[in-house]
């Protein structure tokens, strides 16, 4: 796995052709492999350099720089329980305790059947809301034990689907730009060349 399906590909090709410098879509192409396998594999760092025209090594010096980015295989879903100082005087560190029984495996770890993982996260920018968590990126606030473990009922019955999609899923809407609705994306050359606005008592050039 992990180059481009051809479908993919003509969304990659369509991404980077809204940017300036191919480079530009380094971050965008990584979220759409991250999307097509659940994780960001070393053959789709591999090609989405040969995309922008950059290095493997370069599309990772980039991904790792980013949480989100996972380099490994993660579970369907990711679990991360924040326990920043909101969250654990609220009880975020007892919540993630219960989540680690309820699941089955320590932060870090994922279950046998490749449905979960855990994390202990940094804060979520939600601290009038704590204890909270997010899976894959949704957001749960105010959540208590029991909670939780519906919430995990939930997602193995298929329940919540249409509110967590996989891991790797930013968004189910793709944007989707015509070319003769694009504005102001011009070549690094032409930009170069181009006179700059005059400033105030200047004449214009």
């Amino acid at each position: 796995m992990a180059r481009f399906t051809p479908e993919n590909l003509k969304i990659a090709e369509a991404t980077i052709a809204r940017y300036p410098r191919k480079r530009s879509a380094t971050i965008p192409l990584c979220h759409l492999a991250q999307e097509q396998d659940g994780y960001l594999a070393n053959d789709a760092m591999e090609h989405v350099a040969e995309l922008v025209g950059s290095t493997p090594a370069e599309v990772l010096g980039v991904a790792s720089f980013y949480e989100m980015f996972k380099m490994h295989p993660v579970g369907k879903y990711l679990v991360g329980v924040c326990t920043n100082i909101s969250c654990m005087l609220l009880g975020g560190e007892e919540l993630l305790e219960h989540c680690s029984a309820k699941l089955g495996v320590k932060p870090g770890s994922t279950t046998n059947d490749d449905m979960f993982t855990l994390e202990e996260t940094e804060c979520l920018a939600a601290c009038t809301e704590a204890p909270m968590l997010q899976v894959n990126y949704r957001y749960f606030h105010k959540i208590d034990h029991s909670e939780f473990d519906q919430l995990v009922d939930d997602l193995k019955a298929g329940r919540k689907d249409a509110d967590v999609p996989s891991h790797g899923t930013l968004s189910r809407v793709r944007q989707d730009i015509p070319s003769d609705r694009t504005v102001g994306v011009v070549s690094v050359e032409e930009a170069r060349t181009t006179s700059r606005p005059s400033r105030i008592g200047e004449p214009a050039q």
